[in-house]
């Protein structure tokens, strides 16, 4: 679209196939400091040379420097708001104050503020922003790549690789296994699948953390097929979302607003099962591409696993409801319009 783009992110390690693409400047900043998920990188400051900025937020460490740094520059941001950031203990008390002293003052100097749904913004830290600021949010949901992710016949190397047999049923986890995303529900799930009729299906775990011992642990507790997968390439995760019969997000806490998981799964044409959280259910229409339980709800969660299981024309037909909304509502193409319409909103109010 003719845009010069800079992307400022943390050095992580990257698949040796994976390359930036060559029209983007991408700076992989190394991290000095890494307290849970937030990190704090070496070379943020200044910015570049540029009309707009756009934040995602939380990013503890560097949405601090963003603030000062387009006041000191004199340069607009606009913030996409990706979830409330709920912990326990003290933990949970610094999130509190920090929203408190610097939190909401980064949200306010934004010009905009995306929120992934309207559901979530009503539900969340960003609801006064909503009841005195009201033109300055929008809704501007996440997007996939529907030509990445899309539905294609199962080749069955994955369930050889694996060790699965040709008709058990396969249900998927896609999500991180560690402290930062204790809200996951794995524990639920772990009940959940352990509570299904024999011969159960075979529960495989996408994702990587320190929690994934105690995971297994529970998992073999319970007696369940449980395949820790580990992290999975982009190349490979759309082969897994057509290998699952259904994929599941079992998540407890607003920590959970949208779950990119649902429509990447939904693109696939695979039916998903989620928690009736703010955001969340804003992604699927219950009972026609998917179905909605209470969070945490151990036998609603096993109850629709056995319904959709035990009836395949439903799920088909629940798989083609999901691809063709995504295809209308998600798609990049879709997205990058209204993005781009903000963001020549935003400089037109600025000049």
């Amino acid at each position: 679209r003719g845009h010069q783009v800079h992307v400022l992110t943390a050095a992580t390690p990257l698949p040796p196939d994976y390359h930036d693409p060559p029209e983007l400047d991408v700076r992989r900043l190394p991290v000095l400091l890494r307290v849970g998920n937030a990190p704090l990188l070496r070379g943020m400051l200044p910015l570049p040379a540029c009309d707009l900025v756009h934040l995602h937020y939380p990013f503890y460490f560097g949405a601090e420097a963003v603030l000062w740094a387009c006041l000191r520059q004199r340069i607009p941001y606009v913030l996409t708001y990706h979830q409330d950031v709920l912990l326990t203990g003290g933990r949970d008390l610094a999130v509190r104050l920090h929203h408190h002293l610097l939190g909401r003052l980064i949200l306010r100097q934004a010009r905009r503020v995306f929120a992934t749904s309207a559901d979530y913004a009503q539900h969340s830290r960003l609801r006064p922003l909503l009841a005195h600021r009201p033109t300055q949010l929008a809704v501007l949901a996440n997007g996939v790549d529907v030509q990445h992710f899309m539905p294609h016949p199962d080749a069955g190397c994955l369930r050889q690789r694996h060790t699965i047999a040709p008709a058990t049923p396969i249900l998927l986890f896609v999500g991180g296994l560690d402290q930062a995303h204790y809200f996951k529900g794995i524990p639920a799930l772990l009940a959940a699948v352990a509570q299904l009729s024999v011969p159960r299906p075979a529960l495989v775990l996408i994702g990587t953390g320190d929690l994934q011992p105690h995971y297994a642990q529970l998992a073999a507790q319970h007696g369940i097929t449980a395949i820790f997968a580990g992290r999975v390439p982009t190349a490979e995760l759309p082969a897994y979302y057509r290998l699952a019969d259904l994929l599941l997000l079992p998540s407890t806490t607003r920590g959970e607003a949208f779950g990119m998981v649902l429509i990447e799964a939904l693109a696939c044409g695979t039916p998903v099962i989620a928690s009736n959280l703010p955001g969340v259910r804003s992604v699927i229409r219950d009972g026609v591409d998917g179905l909605l339980v209470p969070p945490g709800d151990v036998a609603a969660l096993t109850t629709a696993i056995e319904h959709l299981l035990a009836d395949p024309h439903r799920r088909a037909a629940m798989g083609a409801a999901g691809r063709a909304k995504v295809q209308q509502q998600y798609a990049w193409d879709v997205l990058i319009a209204q993005l781009e319409q903000h963001y020549y909103e935003v400089l037109r109010n600025v000049s």
